[in-house]
């Protein structure tokens, strides 16, 4: 499971945040069309970043695990909102790229492989947020 991630204002700009995962320290913010600073990615960017990697990792582990000649794995991502039966909905599209030589059934495969990564899992159904105030 994932470490604690913590998110705090740093001060440096209107909506900049200091986000620390584990050991490892990243700035988010808005772009400047929303009225930030555009110093890091926004939050949806971090959304498709962490489903992106999920699907990259996940389509390596089961190559290797099936000795397939995968050579390589790019994952482009895209927000959009849309509206679905008059409510709007958020939509990431997700284009998946494999080097190597596959056959059409062991990309086909893959492809399925790649819907069952656990953060794909995760956006495809309704999360429960836990959310309480700090008295601290």
């Amino acid at each position: 499971m994932s470490g604690v991630v913590l998110v705090a204002e740093n001060g440096l700009g209107r909506y900049q945040q200091s986000v620390t995962a584990g050991e490892h320290r990243l700035v988010a913010d808005e772009p400047a069309s929303m009225g930030g600073g555009d110093a890091g990615p926004a939050p949806f960017d971090f959304i498709m970043a962490g489903l992106g990697a999920c699907t990259s990792m996940t389509l390596r582990m089961y190559a290797e695990r099936k000795g397939l000649a995968l050579t390589g794995i790019r994952v482009a991502l895209n927000h959009e909102k849309v509206e679905i039966d008059d409510v709007q909905r958020d939509c990431i599209h997700r284009t998946i790229t494999l080097d190597g030589e596959l056959s059409t059934e062991q990309r086909q495969r893959l492809m399925e492989i790649a819907n069952k990564c656990p953060v794909h899992r995760a956006l495809s159904q309704s999360f429960m947020l836990d959310c309480v105030l700090s008295t601290d």
